[in-house]
């Protein structure tokens, strides 16, 4: 991304912010958090990425009912916000990184124990 187009996903993470905590209040959603922006280079789709915690729904719950019913005035709320020729259109996914780098972690975590029993045993035999 150029650099004008790193600033202007800035602004909008920012701009979204509050308007998703209001929307994750009203359905008791828990916590909803931007975790990145990512536009096109001809800043006319913005691709929102979305943490969801805790709350009575599901992350996809949230995510369907965001595109369904909340697109247009979060896009209205962020023309009036983020100054802009045109406000580009809200693409929302769930950003799943935590979950990956945990799956991932515990992975290692299994591998490690065996990689440390290994060297404990090389390292008896030289003794």
């Amino acid at each position: 991304m150029s650099i004008r187009t790193e600033r202007v996903a800035g602004e909008i993470q920012k701009a979204l912010a509050a308007p998703l905590r209001r929307i994750a209040e009203e359905l008791s959603a828990g916590f909803i958090s931007v975790t990145e922006v990512r536009l096109s280079a001809d800043l006319q789709l913005a691709r929102v990425y979305l943490s969801v915690f805790g709350g009575r729904r599901s992350p996809a719950e949230v995510l369907d009912h965001l595109e369904e019913h909340e697109t247009g005035r979060l896009r209205h709320q962020l023309a009036k916000t983020v100054r802009l020729r045109y406000t580009p259109q809200l693409k929302f996914y769930i950003d799943d990184s935590l979950d990956r780098a945990q799956r991932i972690e515990a992975i290692l975590d299994r591998v490690r124990p065996a990689d440390d029993d290994q060297e404990e045993g090389n390292g008896d035999n030289n003794e």
